[in-house]
């Protein structure tokens, strides 16, 4: 089921709510009017605002479903609805007219429709008010009250059942309406959310499943091989297949369900399972890790696992050699918004300065390169230090995962 964008769902909801106050307001003031005239025998100006804005407002809102602009058609109303509440209160005595709640009700609208519209109104409202009040205190009059002393309970009366009527049947019965129809839709989204989530943990699951699977069928098939130099290939390709496996297991034990790996906890994973596969479980090869509280995104850890496993596998077999204790070193640090800096390596015998990734055949050298270049980075070797150390700058990456040229 496809579930509407809450931006649709509110728009659909004010468009709703105005039209019924339109039509509400329409009806109930051409009533009113005829009531004032017929049953109060009011005359003059109050009957025919009443019956004018009935007209003019019923058309207004007709209108919509030719332009269907509805800040158009909800300023419209607005206006109407002030010039007639402030027409009437004038006529019905002033600032002690009971009709003069409708202002509040113009107010109350804007608030309902936007932020925005209802600081406007809430201004042009106060000063209203202060007009009038400054009008029954000053010597200048348009009109006295021209509702009959014998009608003005009637008048007082109808123009509170006028005001209650727009809040509570029609503004309120709405709103609430709306809110219940925000609240199921919220339920069903966040209903969704949860079977995505379960349903993207259950696929890490599945795929580190399935690579501890290839990595326990290389094991075996590196077992069954007499050759020494194959099996040792088929060892590499087995650690970098379980350093992919990790970033998706640690991914399916997360709860907050983010696409990003805690680095730290990740790279100490990663480094204490290459020292034992390499060195086995009695071992003097000491970890050194100085990495701050990242989170990267998988499409940047994958790589970055990678390019530390070839570096660290080197290490453990060619460079610190059998009855010397030895330390590989790894931190990484941020180094700008989006660049980070990686400083790797060991101290052990380290290789000569003239083979590169150029000159040499060998497969993880110019995987550590080419990972390198595909996090857009930098890579350099240190050559003033013991052993062999690297620096690599790098940037976290947000797209899907590349296969390696």
């Amino acid at each position: 089921m496809k579930v509407p964008g809450e931006d649709k769902y509110r728009l659909q909801d004010k468009t709703d709510l105005i039209l019924k106050v339109n039509y509400s307001s329409s009806i109930f003031a051409a009533v009113f009017g005829l009531i004032c005239f017929f049953l109060l025998d009011i005359r003059g100006v109050i009957p025919y605002v009443f019956l004018i804005y009935a007209f003019i407002n019923l058309i207004n809102t007709l209108l919509y479903q030719q332009h269907n602009n509805l800040v158009l058609t909800y300023n419209l109303t607005s206006i109407l609805s002030m010039i007639g509440a402030i027409v009437i209160t004038i006529y019905s005595g002033g600032i002690q007219s009971p009709f003069i709640f409708v202002l509040a009700i113009v107010v109350f609208a804007g608030y309902v429709t936007t932020k925005v519209f209802g600081q406007l109104y809430l201004i042009i409202n106060l000063a209203v008010l202060t007009i009038l009040f400054l009008y029954d205190t000053g010597d200048f009059k348009i009109s006295g009250n021209t509702v009959p002393l014998e009608s003005r309970n009637w008048f007082a009366f109808l123009s509170a059942v006028f005001a209650v009527y727009l809040l509570g049947g029609v503004f309120g019965k709405n709103l609430l309406r709306a809110h219940h129809k925000l609240y199921k839709s919220r339920n069903e989204i966040q209903e969704r959310i949860e079977e995505k989530e379960t349903l993207l943990k259950e696929v890490h699951h599945r795929v580190k499943n399935n690579l501890q699977t290839v990595s326990s069928l290389l094991s075996l098939q590196s077992r069954a091989i007499a050759d020494e130099k194959i099996s040792n290939i088929i060892k590499s390709s087995q650690n970098r297949v379980v350093s992919m496996a990790m970033v998706h297991e640690m991914l399916y034990k997360r709860d907050d369900y983010l696409s990003k790996i805690e680095l730290k906890p990740y790279v100490k994973e990663l480094c204490d399972y290459l020292v034992r596969s390499v060195k086995g479980s009695n071992n003097s090869v000491k970890v050194d890790l100085d990495i701050d509280d990242h989170k990267l995104s998988i499409d940047t850890v994958i790589p970055l696992g990678l390019i530390i496993n070839e570096t660290i596998t080197n290490a453990l077999k060619y460079g610190i050699t059998e009855g010397h204790d030895g330390e590989v070193h790894v931190s990484v640090h941020k180094i700008g918004d989006n660049r980070f800096a990686m400083y790797l390596g060991d101290n052990g015998i380290g290789y000569p300065e003239d083979i590169s990734p150029r000159t040499s055949n060998s497969l993880g050298l110019k995987l550590i390169y080419n990972l390198a270049r595909q996090l857009r980075g930098t890579i350099s070797r240190d050559y003033d230090k013991k052993g062999t150390y690297y620096r690599i700058e790098f940037e976290e990456i947000v797209e899907e995962f590349n296969s390696v040229d």
